[in-house]
């Protein structure tokens, strides 16, 4: 879990793929605040829920489709454009 500006885990040891997933969540802190991040995601997160359903609304938030599309990229956050998360890519 990202709390700008900590990443909390539980493995001893985590994985560079986690640990990037979690530092484009911080990004995305720093563009909203993280009081603003939150009530972002939890308003997305309820909006789509009543659609969707748990797993299928938090896998559509921008915020997760952004970390989980580019958590495989070390370079990703050097060239990651402002409020990335709004869009697919």
């Amino acid at each position: 879990m990202a709390l700008y500006p900590f990443i909390l885990h539980k493995e001893a040891s985590p994985s560079e793929t986690l640990l990037n997933h979690e530092r484009i969540h911080l990004a995305q802190q720093l563009e909203l605040g993280v009081l603003g991040f939150y009530v972002w995601y939890l308003l997305e997160y309820g909006w789509l829920r009543r659609r969707l359903g748990h797993h299928a609304a938090y896998m559509a938030l921008g915020h997760e489709r952004e970390a989980y599309l580019h958590e495989g990229n070390p370079l990703y956050l050097a060239k990651r454009g402002w409020f990335a998360f709004l869009w697919k890519a």
